[in-house]
């Protein structure tokens, strides 16, 4: 069933009325069963589970995934086949629609853990209590649903934006459910298989789990418990033991140090195929550069000294990145996303010229009823913005009036994040951070988390009133309530709060002792897990502190001219990549989180990215055939199966770890 929409010049000249009464004739599914208990616990589940995928895989990338469509996917066929063999029936249409909205609030909360929050415990080399982590993120997100709603009402209600990734969702939830049900088990079948095999492949290499499952429950004595290397030179390695061949170095320094050790990482394949081969293309790019050629060369100069009492060849890829090569990464990501960001200035001069269109905005008498009414934004924002600043102050030490001026920046941000979503389905977090935390940075420099927890309030409001707006279209495509979509969203949030939190501090924290001298930084950042999106943050805040403040970090001079450079060289390169309207190969932004991001993460990626992109290519003409549709068609599903089987076997090897093997 094709889904009906307005044409151009309707939407242009009706009024918000007569859009909504449209919408309720030809579109409104009536009482259709939306907001259920078995939609509300599925995604309450499935939520809880993708957030976790999330947590793994922003704390090695910096980036969150939509776990959207693979919820969709999974409780389609989960109900599909429930229903076939008579353990119940299938879900809605609507169910689904309002079960992803669940687990998508729930995937994204994760967000401020991996960034601004993790940032500021590294900063303050202090935890924050898992209780106040929790009630702070669920606080900011709860703003953000009521900041999102009035907006709904004008980009998707009046303006009728795309939002592109909701819209997809839309129109895969209306082929799954009219038209041949073989399409949406085909993918999940697929998932199913990506998802298993990674699992097996992690299962057989977790070194933890291994050891749990040979050593305490098939007897095998300690030092015959096997695993399956997961780095790809191992055999090389392995010849180097025995004298056989040399250990490669750079700069006296052996690369395995500097994190050039190719591994089977199968969650980077998958987020590398979803990612695409120029972004990944230029993190690889980022990473070599950094790790083979600007490193090492600092080292042989004397920019780059180890740590007291250790010699040249025992400097560690964390070592040197915090010392020197993190400011050169960070300038060409703080400067590619600001010009990127300010270079459009019709998405940020639309965001607010909507506000001031006579008769368009006012409440629609048409959906009074199944809306979420105005009044609860126009009471609630104030009350729960208000229960946020209490928190920022009391538990962070933000001065209340930093705090309350972060209120208008919210809104003011929102704005800009929701109309760049609407447009183009990207929600730029990264570059809008920098915003609050130059601002607040600048106005109370000697209080690091000023900068850092203000940022946190305006980008996690902005970043879930923005993904709301996402998950609503798809509703709106297809006739949902929107009051039930709003209630379906905080019920993720609190799912998602309750998943991630305590997993935050087990997988991260479990070897925190809280003992003098012991750094939570170097707790948390380990060559498996590099949190390169909160080492931006924390180097912003430091960067803020030094220029605007003092007892901030020292920069080196040299790092001081490779952020200029590389300023500067971001800058040009961002300006070609827009005047050529994206045909420019590179990204900047890309290269400087290739600095910042584990070579092998950055590796893996690129060949997942590589190995998608061939595949898309071959099979891109080949219509109809089983290639075409397995590799084009069910991309998506598979890259979301390899990320989710892997990270979540490589969750329980941590978890096996901290509470079995100790």
């Amino acid at each position: 069933m094709a889904l009906k929409h307005l044409t151009e010049e309707q939407i242009r000249t009706w009024t918000l009325d007569q859009k909504d009464r449209w919408w309720l004739e030809n579109v409104f599914r009536g009482n259709m069963p939306q907001l259920t208990i078995r939609a509300a616990i599925t995604g309450f589940l499935l939520g809880g589970i993708l957030s976790a995928t999330n947590l793994y895989v922003g704390a090695k990338t910096g980036w969150t995934l939509g776990v959207g469509l693979t919820s969709v996917i999974l409780a389609f066929s989960a109900f599909k086949v429930m229903s076939s063999i008579g353990l119940g029936r299938d879900f809605t249409i609507l169910e689904n629609n309002c079960m992803q909205s669940i687990a998508t609030a729930a995937g994204y909360m994760t967000g401020p853990l991996i960034s601004g929050i993790a940032a500021w415990m590294w900063v303050e080399n202090r935890i924050m209590p898992w209780w106040q982590l929790m009630a702070f993120t669920v606080v900011l997100s709860i703003l953000g649903v009521l900041v999102a709603f009035p907006m709904k009402r004008r980009f998707i209600n009046d303006e009728q934006q795309p939002f592109p990734e909701g819209r997809a969702c839309g129109v895969v939830l209306d082929t799954l459910y009219n038209s041949d049900a073989s399409v949406g088990l085909f993918k999940a079948k697929a998932l199913a298989v990506a998802a298993f095999g990674a699992a097996f492949l992690k299962l057989i290499s977790g070194e933890n789990l291994m050891q749990f499952l040979q050593e305490r429950i098939l007897g095998v004595a300690k030092d015959k418990v096997w695993h399956l290397n997961e780095h790809l030179d191992a055999w090389y390695y392995w010849l180097a033991d025995k004298k056989l061949v040399p250990i490669p170095t750079l700069s006296g320094v052996p690369i395995r140090n500097l994190g050039l050790s190719p591994t089977m990482e199968l969650a980077m394949v998958g987020a590398g195929g979803l990612m695409g081969i120029r972004a990944a293309s230029s993190m690889l790019i980022g990473s070599m550069f950094n790790f083979l050629i600007i490193v090492p060369l600092m080292i042989a100069f004397g920019e780059i000294k180890p740590k007291a009492g250790e010699t040249t060849e025992q400097i560690t890829r964390i070592w040197a990145l915090n010392s020197w090569a993190l400011w050169w990464g960070i300038a060409i990501m703080v400067t590619a996303a600001l010009t990127g960001l300010f270079a459009k200035p019709k998405i940020i001069i639309t965001a607010f010229t909507g506000l001031f269109k006579r008769g368009r905005q006012s409440e629609s008498q048409s959906l009074k009823k199944i809306e979420l009414p105005l009044w609860v934004s126009f009471v609630g924002i104030p009350i729960v913005g208000a229960v946020g600043v209490w928190m920022s102050h009391e538990w962070f030490g933000v001065h209340i009036l930093f705090g309350a001026l972060a209120i208008p920046l919210i809104i003011v941000l929102s704005l800009i994040a929701a109309n760049s979503t609407a447009l183009t389905g990207i929600t730029p977090t990264g570059a809008m951070s920098k915003i609050p935390q130059f601002i607040f940075g600048a106005a109370d420099p000697k209080n690091p988390a000023t900068n850092l927890m203000t940022g946190v309030m305006c980008i996690e409001v902005a970043s879930n009133a923005s993904n709301l707006l996402m998950d609503i279209k798809p509703g709106y495509m297809l006739g949902a309530k929107p009051r039930q979509q709003a209630i379906g969203h905080v019920i993720g949030i609190i799912a998602g709060a309750l998943a991630s939190t305590p997993l935050f501090f087990a997988l991260f924290l479990s070897d925190w002792k809280g003992e003098p001298g012991q750094s939570i930084e170097a707790v948390m950042v380990t060559e498996q897990f590099g949190f390169p999106s909160a080492m931006q943050w924390k180097g912003v805040s430091d960067l803020v502190t030094s220029v605007f403040g003092s007892g901030g970090t020292a920069i080196p001079n040299s790092a001081v001219w490779s952020m200029v450079i590389a300023a500067t060289v971001g800058l040009f390169m961002e300006i070609i990549r827009i005047r050529s309207r994206g045909k420019f190969p590179l990204s900047p932004l890309a290269i400087g989180l290739g600095v910042v991001v584990p070579p092998d993460s950055t590796m893996a990626m690129f060949f997942g990215a590589l190995m998608f992109w061939a595949l898309h290519r071959f099979y891109d003409r080949r219509e109809g055939s089983f290639g075409n549709r397995l590799w084009v068609q069910t991309q998506e599903p598979i890259c979301a199966g390899l990320i989710a089987g892997f990270a979540l076997m490589g969750i329980a090897d941590i978890l096996v770890k901290v509470f079995l093997l100790k």
